[in-house]
């Protein structure tokens, strides 16, 4: 890091800032901290869900699955991605902005409490809380080895800074400011990517490398599926990518609740996955080619870092740095602005009386002082992160793992078809699904990666469903409000 690098971050932070300033004035209540009031452009959403969806842990544990296995993180991890989200666009991103059109919701567990009731809502929101507090941890530590490796900071130090700077302006400025700097953060990641991608381009010999590197890698790199990456894998997480990136994921539902409508929401959805299907072979293309520039590298998910550091010219390392920084503080201000909607809307005021009559700026202040407590909370996993076993590990095993039983009843929930499964299905499937979780990973401690992330959700969904199935052929009735409710999505507001 020269001078100039340090400039150009410097420049990149004042305007995260100014954005958090700007934003800060135009919110007047949660409506507008939690869901931009309702009034957020279909392009604006798809680009936040998109940047929202991945952090530096891309740059980082995704970097060394690229370097190690080659062409197989496109096929395991984008590619699963976008189909989840083209799908989500048919049956679920839109039943999110039509939910708040009908019952003014703000958070994306407000509307189990009419589906359900409050008890489920309260498992789901409590469960979902302590598990995203382990996955935004694993991305502030992401950021934090891309710190130590372009400038020396400390790991301490690194997960400190990147965590207080974007807790500024996402507790001034909620889901406003949050999508814009998502906005500002993906021009920033395009010029940097596209950057990266021509000077490796160059380096390897011009044009010919996009298909040439192929021939000069082991044989193995260009294969679609390797090594843990089997068919098995893919289709696991073909599943917990429709449940996550469709509102399993709080943050990602808050996109399409924000949006004016069904039918921008649906927009947005479709937008986001382009942009998962066609980014990432850009971005991705210097993480192939890095064995050809740095063979034998002693820790692979540095050879991003290594190749930027070392092949950029002194700006362009700090333009790279900022849009790393851009990835981990678009997923991670997401997750807080969402956790806190939840913990604000849902599990306070059942917590204490006097957290149900809070508005105005009574709301805000309970808003803002979740936000704070909530992102220190992970700041605290990020640093202790190798006690969970690695960032990696965070990010496939623990979340992967245990957000389907907690996203199944809650995205089923909200399809007509599933009507008849009730509360009891929702906690049964949940229980099953941890209790799954827990066996394979502690009892049969020899199961493979595709065991452990898939049979959890499996179990939950079979639960779910199951008891649905035999909930309708005793002929137990539907709820009126439930069923009223359902139907009600199927089509905008007039």
């Amino acid at each position: 890091m020269q001078t100039a690098d340090w400039i150009v971050m410097g420049l990149y932070l004042l305007l995260m800032v100014g954005i958090g300033v700007w934003s800060f004035r135009q919110i007047d209540g949660t409506k507008d901290f939690f869901a931009a009031g309702g009034r957020m452009p279909w392009w604006l959403s798809g680009i936040s869900h998109h940047m929202s969806g991945y952090s530096a842990a891309v740059f980082v544990a995704y970097a060394g699955v690229a370097y190690t296995y080659g062409f197989t993180l496109y096929v395991w991890w984008a590619v699963p991605v976008s189909i989840a989200v083209f799908l989500g666009a048919l049956w679920i991103a839109p039943r999110w902005a039509r939910l708040r059109q009908r019952l003014n919701i703000e958070s994306p567990l407000e509307y189990l409490k009419t589906r359900y009731n409050t008890p489920t809502q309260q498992l789901l929101a409590w469960s979902g809380v302590l598990l995203k507090l382990f996955d935004v941890g694993a991305k502030w530590a992401s950021i934090a080895v891309i710190l130590n490796v372009f400038a020396g900071v400390s790991l301490t130090t690194g997960i400190l800074v990147s965590g207080l700077i974007s807790l500024f302006y996402i507790t001034v400025g909620g889901l406003w400011a949050d999508a814009l700097t998502d906005f500002a953060q993906f021009v920033v990641q395009l010029v940097a990517g596209l950057v990266m991608f021509f000077i490796v381009l160059a380096k390897l010999g011009g044009a010919g490398a996009i298909t040439g590197i192929w021939d000069q890698l082991p044989p193995s790199h260009s294969e679609p599926l390797v090594g843990p990456y089997t068919l098995g894998f893919v289709l696991a997480y073909l599943l917990i990518d429709f449940l996550s990136y469709n509102g399993g994921t709080w943050n990602l539902a808050q996109r399409y609740i924000a949006s004016p409508n069904g039918k921008d929401a649906r927009k947005a959805a479709i937008l986001s996955g382009v942009l998962f299907l066609v980014w990432p072979l850009i971005l991705f293309f210097p993480m192939w080619a890095a064995p050809l520039l740095y063979p034998n590298l002693q820790d692979p998910t540095q050879s991003y870092s290594i190749m930027a550091s070392e092949l950029l010219p002194p700006g362009l390392i700090g333009l790279v740095l900022a849009s790393m920084f851009a990835h981990t503080m678009a997923m991670t201000t997401s997750d807080a602005n969402a956790i806190t909607a939840v913990v604000t809307r849902d599990i306070l005021p059942v917590l204490s009386a006097k957290f149900r009559d809070f508005a105005g700026k009574a709301s805000l202040r309970a808003a803002r002082t979740t936000t704070v407590v909530f992102t220190v909370l992970t700041l605290l996993v990020a640093i202790y992160q190798k006690s969970f076993g690695g960032i990696l590990n965070l990010l496939i095993v623990w979340f992967g793992g245990l957000v389907g039983p907690i996203s199944i009843p809650m995205l089923l929930g909200l399809l007509p078809a599933f009507r008849n499964s009730n509360s009891t299905a929702a906690i049964v499937s949940w229980v099953g699904g941890l209790l799954t979780f827990g066996f394979v990973k502690y009892i049969l401690t020899d199961a493979s990666t595709v065991t452990l992330v898939s049979s959890p959700v499996l179990v939950s969904a079979v639960l779910f469903i199951g008891i649905g199935l035999i909930n309708r052929g005793m002929g137990r009735k539907v709820a009126t409000e439930v069923d009223e409710l359902l139907v009600s999505l199927n089509k905008d507001a007039e």
